[in-house]
């Protein structure tokens, strides 16, 4: 087994996969957090997958303590009839460096969590099928 395979849990964490959407898409879309939620529900809606407004925010509040991301107060809609407040998500400068650090790590990461589904379709179900 790869040194930098040892001792790293049986699959991906929730947080850790939705941050590395979250620093993707927060540039794409300037939104906050209900949209980018919303978006990420359709994106993984054909594989059962739904992130929870819960973790999805827990995730925000953990970059913005980072100082990877910073929110910007908006109101949407028209003051005094029918507004809203919303946070809106951009990355800072240190996000968008620690977003390519991020990325290369997750990548590791993700092959390992594939070679690991991978050999467990193989050995219950038998030759994967391309």
């Amino acid at each position: 087994m790869p040194k930098e395979y040892e001792n790293r849990g049986f699959l991906l964490k929730q947080r850790a996969f939705l941050k590395l959407y979250l620093l993707n898409n927060i540039p794409k879309q300037k939104g906050y957090g209900l949209k980018l939620l919303e978006e990420l529900r359709e994106d993984f809606k054909q594989y059962g997958y739904s992130p929870t407004h819960s973790e999805l925010y827990k995730v925000l509040h953990e970059l913005t303590r980072e100082g990877i991301v910073r929110r910007e107060k908006k109101l949407l809609g028209e003051p005094g009839v029918d507004f809203q407040e919303i946070i809106i998500y951009h990355l800072t400068d240190k996000g968008q460096q620690e977003k390519e650090l991020y990325k290369k790590q997750m990548k590791a990461e993700l092959d390992r969590c594939l070679g690991l589904l991978n050999k467990a379709v193989r050995d219950n179900y038998g030759p994967l099928l391309n």
